[in-house]
């Protein structure tokens, strides 16, 4: 009887161990996140071609949204991550030899992105910084013109200016943490660059180059599986 009390003794340090790993980030484990995201474009225009005023440009707004996220644990350290979010829209304001017009358009974006990360230290670590590299195509839809726009260019109400963004493939780099807390839960915290150039067309034929290069700030509470 005594003997068999030892062993069990001996015993629960293991199970403890056994516990602690089911709950690690670690080869095999889904982790499921729920937060917010702010996206802020840093823009450089390009002038809008003739026959607009020299110097026409434009500045575009940052915009926050809801998102969140699934990771799988292929091994210890990497991992395939999948960010997901509501679409964002963003302001288009005037700049440049327009700079005070106000807002010219709005645009919706849903970055679409899939990242590959490492993790570092240990699975069960209670802080583990990770850095990703992924690619994202950035869909630009549901543009719509001010008639601010309108007046800029030419149209009129009954003719109104309107205009597309192009989508674009681009590279995503990553910086992040993950912070484990009890029972499985954890707080996920990450920034984005992603290097990103478009092209705005109107429908009076001219177009607007700008390069983005958004950044995003992601906080987030999630669950592993």
């Amino acid at each position: 009887m005594k003997n068999t009390t030892t062993v069990k003794f001996l015993l629960i340090p293991a199970l403890l161990a056994c516990a602690v790993a089911a709950q690690a980030q670690s080869a095999g484990t889904w982790l499921g996140r729920i937060g917010g995201t702010k996206i802020t474009p840093n823009v450089t225009s390009d002038d809008m071609t003739a026959p607009s005023l020299a110097g026409t440009k434009a500045s575009i707004d940052s915009s926050s949204r809801l998102s969140g996220g699934v990771t799988y644990m292929v091994s210890d350290n990497l991992a395939i991550d999948v960010p997901l979010a509501v679409p964002f829209q963003h302001d288009i304001n005037g700049d440049g030899a327009i700079l005070g017009a106000g807002k010219i358009a709005d645009v919706k974006a849903l970055p679409v992105t899939l990242m590959a990360q490492w993790r570092f230290l240990e699975p069960n670590a209670p802080v583990r910084p990770y850095v990703g590299a992924g690619v994202t195509y950035a869909a630009f839809y549901g543009a719509r013109s001010t008639s601010t726009l309108t007046a800029l260019t030419g149209g009129t109400p009954s003719n109104p200016t309107t205009l597309s963004v192009d989508s674009k493939w681009a590279a995503t780099l990553q910086l992040g943490a993950s912070f484990q807390l009890k029972d499985g839960w954890f707080i996920d915290a990450s920034y984005t660059v992603t290097p990103l150039r478009t092209r705005t067309t109107l429908s009076t034929g001219q177009t607007l180059d700008t390069t983005l290069n958004p950044t995003s700030f992601s906080l987030s509470i999630g669950m592993r599986f």
